[in-house]
């Protein structure tokens, strides 16, 4: 399986993003480590791991610590090492959003931001899709992101680097 892993760190001087060598990590505290070493004072750190055109993970620190995980899908675990070693302990389907009448799809089909619901039969989001919830990312627009037919995990992480205002950081180091 081919990846590619950009982490994108945030602090005082605003976002800074490195590619992150995962061969050979041992567990998932050893990826964390990886991401904390990209700088170990940064207020924020998020780790990106797009796998195959087909797996997305985001992993999050808050000042070194507090390790949260999302998965755009479970089957990546069964797919490949890195994928058992990143989501392999997530065991509940996705947490993290009130399951309210607010929350809900309208019967319209949206949600009160107009977006679709995200249901995808053959998707099974793990973790805390909340992850991103105060940086302007709701859980529901994860999902749909995630969701979304014809979405590369690539096109999932630029989204989301544009609404989190490190994009051009991140491309610059896909070389685009």
């Amino acid at each position: 399986m081919s990846y590619f892993a950009a982490a994108v760190v945030r602090d005082d001087g605003g976002w800074t993003a490195a590619e992150v060598n995962l061969r050979g990590a041992a567990d998932v505290d050893e990826v964390a480590d990886r991401l904390r070493d990209v700088d170990p004072d940064a207020d924020l750190s998020l780790l990106f791991v797009e796998a195959d055109d087909a797996y997305l993970v985001i992993l999050r620190l808050d000042e070194g610590e507090d390790l949260r995980v999302f998965g755009s899908d479970s089957a990546y675990a069964e797919e490949s090492r890195l994928g058992a070693l990143l989501v392999g302990d997530l065991k509940t389907s996705v947490t993290g959003f009130d399951d309210t009448e607010e929350a809900r799809p309208s019967a319209a089909g949206g949600d009160e931001d107009g977006e679709q619901p995200a249901v995808d039969p053959e998707a099974d989001p793990v973790g805390e899709a909340d992850i991103l919830a105060d940086l302007g990312v709701s859980p529901q627009r994860l999902l749909n992101l995630c969701a979304h037919e014809g979405m590369l995990p690539a096109d999932v992480t630029a989204e989301i680097c544009q609404v989190l205002g490190c994009a051009d950081e991140v491309e610059e180091l896909r070389g685009v």
